[in-house]
């Protein structure tokens, strides 16, 4: 088979949706006749252009002659003559748009339905985001596959660790990780804060907090083995990719309570109400005194998902696509 997948998004980050895309990459070149599309770089103004010309013009110029076009976020073009896919990360930009800056505020509400509704097949990364496709954008049902985000092999109980006495938050600086409870949490708690993230957008108060930047994978690896517990107490989320990476180093995961961070966790994290500094504090509290227990668990719940059963779900929607 015959596959275009546009790996674009490699280009502008590291964070969640570069996991997806990079690892689903990885694995299709061993299973597919892949053709690996991209354009432009990582400046805003470059991302913005990209959204205008490659996505909706170029783009599915460049896919002719492949039996599919994967898009593996829900920036895409509205209409393609080869069968589309398309991976729906999260909806977040539609249900928190104060969350994000004035571009992809813009763009979403204009682009994101109608990518959707070109495609044949949708692909959701969790059952949360299933339901806010249904509900949001009337996506049928019937239309939706859901296929989770397996953690990278680096990232395991074995190797060296990080030094200190630390708890760790892991993401991309944006209002919607809500860092600045969980530094609140963490100075209760009388533990630092660590933060491994690329610099993102919108006002994030890092008082108090140690900010690591962006990180290697063998580094991140490294703080993951070191930390008490990673702390994410995300306001939204499409799945959660850092709580099965710290589950599968062996680390205890606090995370918030219902939605996606709940179904990723699968029952082996501690769950808090993100929007109380004491609750989170109270978790942290809490993953310190079960961590052997919450260690098993992870480690159980992270290898649950694996790239062999992502790349045979996503090849039999490539099917479904096409037929």
């Amino acid at each position: 088979m015959k596959v275009a997948l546009d790996v674009s998004p490699l280009r502008l980050t590291r964070a969640g949706s570069a996991r997806y895309v990079g690892g689903l990459r990885d694995a299709l070149r061993a299973r597919v006749d892949l053709r690996e599309l991209e354009w432009g770089g990582s400046r805003r103004a470059t991302a913005a252009l990209r959204d205008a010309v490659w996505y909706p013009i170029a783009l599915p110029r460049a896919a002719r002659g492949a039996d599919v076009l994967h898009c593996p976020t829900f920036r895409g073009p509205f209409r393609s003559r080869v069968p589309l896919v398309v991976t729906v990360l999260d909806l977040a930009v539609l249900r928190r748009p104060e969350l994000f800056n004035r571009w992809n505020r813009t763009y979403s509400r204009f682009a994101v339905a109608r990518v959707v509704r070109a495609a044949r097949r949708v692909i959701a990364i969790s059952e949360f985001t299933r339901r806010e496709l249904v509900d949001v954008l009337g996506v049928p049902a019937d239309h939706v596959r859901v296929i989770g985000v397996p953690p990278r092999t680096v990232f395991s109980p074995e190797g060296e660790r990080a030094e200190g006495d630390y708890v760790l938050a892991v993401g991309t600086l944006e209002p919607r990780k809500n860092l600045a409870l969980a530094a609140e949490a963490a100075r209760r708690a009388g533990v630092e804060l660590r933060v491994a993230g690329a610099r993102g957008w919108g006002d994030v108060d890092l008082d108090g907090v140690r900010w690591l930047g962006e990180v290697p994978d063998d580094e991140l690896a490294r703080l993951y083995r070191g930390a008490r517990a990673l702390v994410y107490p995300s306001l939204y989320e499409g799945f959660g990719v850092p709580i099965l990476e710290a589950m599968a180093s062996g680390t205890p995961v606090v995370t918030s309570l219902s939605g996606a961070t709940e179904e990723t966790a699968g029952g082996a994290a501690v769950l808090v109400d993100p929007l109380d500094a004491a609750s989170i504090a109270d978790g942290l509290a809490r993953a310190e005194a079960g961590r052997d227990e919450l260690r098993a668990a992870g480690l159980a719940r992270a290898a649950a998902f694996t790239w062999d059963v992502v790349t045979e779900r996503t090849i039999e929607v490539y099917e479904e696509a096409r037929a």
